[in-house]
């Protein structure tokens, strides 16, 4: 698998103290702030992002040097893929992301769970909320 893009929005955002986030960022390059059209939800201490709609949500966007392996671990802490029990939380899926240069496709984790009784984050950023 080449070099892909990936799109994060919570716990994985540059700027979040986890060792996750670290783990990232020692992994993949980093290419700045990006955005992608859609709701973000407080799920638990992380949120979930669903897209569509007009609004937008803010994140970070790294280059993956290794996406295979990456995108395993990603997985893993996702839970999602086929060593995962239904119903999962997320899917990863390749959606239009909005980059300082214009918009790429990236690789992102879609909440795919019901968001009813969920609390909307206004704004569409994660760590302006904590």
């Amino acid at each position: 698998m080449a070099d892909a893009l990936l799109f994060v929005y919570g716990t994985l955002r540059v700027g979040f103290d986890g060792p996750m986030a670290r783990r990232l960022q020692d992994e993949a390059r980093h290419l700045g702030a990006a955005r992608i059209q859609g709701s973000l939800y407080r799920v638990d201490h992380y949120p979930g992002f669903v897209p569509g709609g007009a609004d937008w949500v803010t994140g970070d966007l790294f280059a993956l040097s290794d996406t295979e392996a990456t995108l395993a671990w990603l997985d893993e802490y996702e839970e999602c893929g086929p060593a995962f029990p239904a119903p999962q939380e997320y899917r990863r899926d390749r959606l239009t992301v909005e980059a300082a240069d214009g918009p790429v496709r990236a690789w992102s984790y879609i909440y795919v769970q019901s968001v009813d009784g969920l609390e909307r984050i206004a704004g569409g950023d994660f760590l302006a909320v904590g």
